[in-house]
């Protein structure tokens, strides 16, 4: 019954199961090393994610004969001048049209009101469950927008305290950049000396886990700032109020997989109502557009299908980690799913050529 595989993957299950019982029992005990990883957490993160985009140009740089470190030096002043155009000429828009939005909320609501009203002196040719829903609506608008205003600010104050964790992300950078490449001959080289055979493995699955953050971060960033400007295109062009605002909304929201794009359209939908009730089919003209061309020529050139992810996967791991992590989960749901599923399909491939090693 030993040899039996139903059985080993009972005991496997339960070895699981009561290895998490233990690690949660004895928690206390990682709070240190927990508190320790958490501060390092953003900067490595940060500069990590800056890392993967930043390498391509370094890489051509150093391509074409450009030493190493005036190649970081060309990145960090791209950076500089990046955040410099964003600070003088986007970021104080963005401010002004974000406030008048937040100071039309009052008025919206009054429309609204206005239009229950009309809809309420009419009641006797509405069925009475409608009715009955559109005064829910008009009693709990005032708290939802409310709690979208706030909602919006916490993410603003999260922001505002992220930045100042951020302070080590270019030390981190670059680090990264100039000492990245040699880390993985290191760590093969040490292992080798003790197991070849596991270095040559560690190697294949530390490059496997490197090329799926390459694809999924470099990929949906790019895909995320294409939307946002041809978001930001179509609102000018039909003159959608506070056009730069939701073209950034949806540019971030687009980092999120899958839902991200569907969460972006929502309050464009209803500043357009607001605005002209027409503006709502010009608004989901312009989304369908945008998207279609996202879908069919940009993510197909840029991503391609290197993670191999089904749709009905993503919806999945995006709302299970969001209503265990919030928006940070949403973030980062699908490259660490991505991570683990190639470190999965590694070690099962190792498996298995072992297994037909042996049997020759």
């Amino acid at each position: 019954m030993l040899q039996k595989k139903w059985f080993q993957l009972i005991v496997a299950a339960i070895a699981i199961c009561l290895l998490i019982f233990l690690l949660h029992e004895i928690q206390f005990f990682f709070q240190p090393i927990l508190t320790y990883i958490s501060a390092i957490a953003i900067p490595l993160i940060g500069g990590g994610v800056l890392y993967y985009i930043s390498r391509p140009l370094v890489e051509w740089l150093v391509h074409n004969k450009v030493p190493k470190v005036p190649a970081i030096l060309v990145v960090f002043v791209a950076f500089i001048a990046a955040g410099y155009f964003i600070v003088q000429f986007i970021a104080p828009i963005a401010q002004q049209q974000y406030t008048r939005l937040m100071d039309n909320i009052p008025e919206m609501v009054r429309m609204v009101e206005e239009w229950v009203t009309y809809w309420q002196q009419n009641q006797d040719i509405m069925p009475d469950n409608v009715t009955s829903a559109i005064q829910n609506f008009t009693d709990n608008l005032q708290s939802y927008l409310q709690n979208a205003s706030a909602a919006v600010i916490s993410v603003l104050t999260n922001i505002l305290s992220f930045l100042f964790s951020v302070v080590l992300v270019p030390f981190f950078l670059f680090f990264m950049l100039k000492d990245g490449e040699r880390l993985l001959p290191f760590l093969t080289g040490y292992m080798s000396e003790k197991s070849p055979k596991f270095a040559k493995s560690f190697e294949r699955w530390a490059r496997s886990v490197d090329h799926t953050l390459y694809t999924f971060i470099l990929g949906q960033l790019t895909v995320s700032v294409a939307v946002g400007v041809l978001l930001l295109i179509g609102y000018m062009a039909i003159g959608l109020h506070y056009s730069l605002t939701l073209a950034l909304f949806a540019m971030l929201m687009n980092v999120i997989p899958f839902i991200g794009p569907f969460l972006a359209v929502i309050p464009a939908l209803l500043v357009a109502l607001f605005q002209d009730p027409i503006m709502v089919v010009w608004v989901a003209i312009i989304t369908l557009i945008a998207q279609q061309i996202e879908g069919n020529l940009i993510s197909p050139n840029i991503m391609g299908k290197a993670l191999h992810i089904h749709p009905l996967t993503i919806i999945t791991v995006v709302l299970a980690a969001g209503s265990l992590a919030g928006f940070l989960g949403l973030l980062f749901a699908i490259p660490t799913y991505a991570v683990i599923k190639a470190t999965i399909k590694h070690f099962y491939e190792e498996w298995k050529n072992g297994k037909a090693e042996k049997s020759v």
